[in-house]
């Protein structure tokens, strides 16, 4: 008898050890830190392992190789995993492989190159991208209008657009900030990067600096922007060589006429748009619809599109989340007016009753941009000077999920989409 239970014993304490495989389940009920096992399985890719994304399985979870040093690195991080044996793998694989299944296994290669487009003062507070790989633990690289203009974008994979201004006019900020010192100041930076940079307004920078971005993504790029850099990037490259900035931005008048010289087809994602002339009116142009939205915060959300795994795996990638109704947040730019947004582009989330996309997709040349509205998913309505997000009290924010799916899209193997 004591020898059998030894032999049992024994059996028992090496099944662990004999496992292949750690899964990183997704869904609401076993995943304690959604954020931090997308770092985790970043971390995983950097060590030169491949990863599988099951898409669609309980909410888009992660097969890593089994190791000791892997189930170390999720302890310590907070993220719930499970192991298991080969048997059980082979399981789950023949299951998502199946027909009636919407599911998929897409292999995750190669951890990509990050870089965010932000002003090197910024702290990473600042922008929720930022905010979001830093506490994933996920490494980035800040570059800027210079290391743009020097080609340096060839260097990375992902590239993220903080809520920039592309347009020259400083965020629009005039009215309600033009005598604060951090918009003099930022005003006074940007005129002296313009003149190193050998440009006369920063409105001119700007715009070389939007086709340096669009040039990445039609070479084979990943971008993906939020808020304010979504619409006023779009209007950069739709008013190449106009000049659409009143004399308090660039130091002269605006072009006679300059709504009618736009060219929609110089867009990545919008069309038809039409411009805001006034200084004194903080947006843009028609295509965001914060003024506009009859929605308020206690029903504020949008819900994600449900796509094919096997057939669509990019959006479906994109989508991927523990829920498909995810809580709406407001920013400079907080979302898209539906009818202006391209036929080629998918919109991959909406508030349908109230004529709006969030969350939208596109291919350009060889590459690929996503545009997500809002400032913060997890601060509805962010304000200058506003404390930032401690995402530690919102570590399964489907919001926050979004982003981090966008960083892990180009890893994934390469793989024509079906269509």
């Amino acid at each position: 008898m004591l020898r059998f239970l030894f032999f049992l014993a024994l059996i028992v304490f090496t099944i662990p050890a004999s496992a292949s495989y750690i899964l990183i389940p997704m869904d609401a009920e076993s995943q304690k830190e959604h954020l931090k096992a997308y770092g985790i399985t970043y971390w995983t890719l950097e060590r030169q392992q491949k990863v599988k994304w099951l898409l669609n399985y309980r909410g888009g979870s992660f097969l890593l190789p089994d190791s000791e040093e892997t189930r170390k690195e999720c302890q310590i991080r907070g993220v719930s995993f499970e192991i298991l044996s080969n048997a059980m793998t082979d399981q789950i694989l023949t299951e998502i492989s199946s027909p009636s299944q919407n599911m998929e296994a897409v292999v995750l290669e190669k951890a990509p190159r990050i870089a965010v487009y932000s002003p090197k003062g910024n702290q990473p507070w600042d922008d929720a991208v930022t905010m979001v790989l830093t506490y994933a633990e996920i490494p980035y690289d800040i570059v800027y209008d210079e290391e743009v203009l020097d080609e340096q974008l060839l260097l990375y994979d992902w590239l993220h657009l903080h809520h920039e201004d592309f347009t020259g006019q400083y965020g629009k900020f005039y009215r309600a900030y033009r005598a604060a010192p951090w918009y003099i100041e930022n005003k006074k930076n940007a005129e002296a990067l313009a003149a190193k940079l050998g440009y006369a307004k920063v409105s001119e920078a700007k715009r070389d600096v939007s086709l340096k971005i669009r040039n990445y993504v039609i070479g084979g790029g990943f971008m993906f922007a939020m808020c304010s850099a979504t619409d006023s990037y779009d209007i950069a490259l739709a008013a190449e060589g106009i000049d659409i900035c009143e004399p308090m931005f660039d130091g002269d008048p605006s072009e006679p006429g300059y709504q009618s010289k736009i060219d929609y087809s110089k867009t990545f994602a919008f069309k038809d748009f039409i411009l805001e002339r006034s200084p004194m009116v903080y947006e843009f142009s028609s295509i965001d619809m914060t003024r506009r939205r009859k929605v308020i915060k206690e029903t504020d959300y949008f819900s994600l599109m449900d796509y094919s795994a096997k057939w669509d795996p990019i959006p479906c990638m994109l989508v991927q989340n523990h829920t498909a109704l995810v809580k709406g947040f407001m920013g400079q730019t907080t979302s898209f007016a539906r009818e202006e947004v391209k036929a080629n582009v998918l919109v991959m989330g909406e508030n349908k009753s109230n004529g709006e996309a969030r969350y939208i997709h596109g291919i350009k040349g060889k590459g690929f941009f996503t545009f997500y509205g809002g400032h913060d998913p997890e601060d509805y309505q962010h304000r200058v000077g506003d404390a930032k997000t401690e995402l530690a009290l919102h570590p399964n924010s489907p919001g926050y999920r979004l982003i981090l799916n966008n960083v892990l899209f180009p890893a994934a193997k390469k793989k024509k989409q079906k269509t």
